[in-house]
């Protein structure tokens, strides 16, 4: 329909930023695990895409409170606006946890799951960037779909990986705490997968809505 008043197109600048600063905190947590050295700099540089992802967060906030047309529904804007920050928060504290936990070194299941994270972040990213254009807003669900699969590799890989977890647990009072530190951060690393199902899922009602 035809409308006098003209749409603000930002939002969709802005939640490609976001979705842009998803993905660079997802590469910088693979740079991590992939080469596991300098992990207090290499925390650093997350947390600052963190506060980065904040800033970006509060700027849609603010904007969708002033104003009176938005080009999709104001609380699509919302709910993507905050579950693409949850991503970026759940990636933090993936790093957080390798910090705190004192983590000698990531394992091939870790390093398998943050990379699924990465390929979800950068589907999204992709579909982010269709948003805008609504002779195009269909594709955006090859990239649901995709990270739908992808969530599902990454289910079944965080489930073998706490198999070998507890397949032979040791008894001494070390073991018994390695077992707790690692299965915490399989469980944050799925969580993190799962979020991105979340964005997935907020996009294909955006899709159902406006196609």
């Amino acid at each position: 329909m035809f409308s006098l008043i003209p749409r603000e197109e930002s939002f969709f600048d802005l939640l490609e930023a976001s979705a842009k600063n998803v993905i660079d905190t997802a590469r910088l947590l693979r740079d991590m695990v992939e080469d596991y050295r300098n992990l207090p700099e290499r925390f650093q540089k997350i947390r600052d895409s963190e506060h980065a992802g904040d800033r970006i967060t509060h700027q849609i906030m603010d904007k969708l409170n002033r104003t009176f047309i938005t080009p999709i529904d104001r609380e699509d804007i919302h709910s993507l606006a905050f579950a693409l920050d949850d991503i970026v928060d759940s990636i933090e504290l993936i790093a957080d946890r390798f910090l705190l936990y004192k983590i000698e070194k990531p394992t091939g299941m870790t390093i398998s799951l943050v990379r699924i994270l990465v390929r979800c972040c950068e589907e999204i990213h992709s579909a982010m960037g269709l948003l805008r254009t609504p002779k195009r807003i269909k594709e955006i669900l090859d990239h649901t779909i995709e990270i739908n699969r992808l969530e599902n590799e990454g289910d079944q890989l965080s489930r073998a990986a706490l198999e070998r977890l507890f397949d032979q647990p040791g008894d001494t009072p070390a073991a018994v705490l390695d077992v707790i530190k690692w299965k915490e951060l399989y469980d944050v690393l799925e969580e993190a997968i799962d979020f991105t199902e979340d964005v997935a899922d907020r996009l294909h009602g955006v899709v159902i809505k406006n196609a």
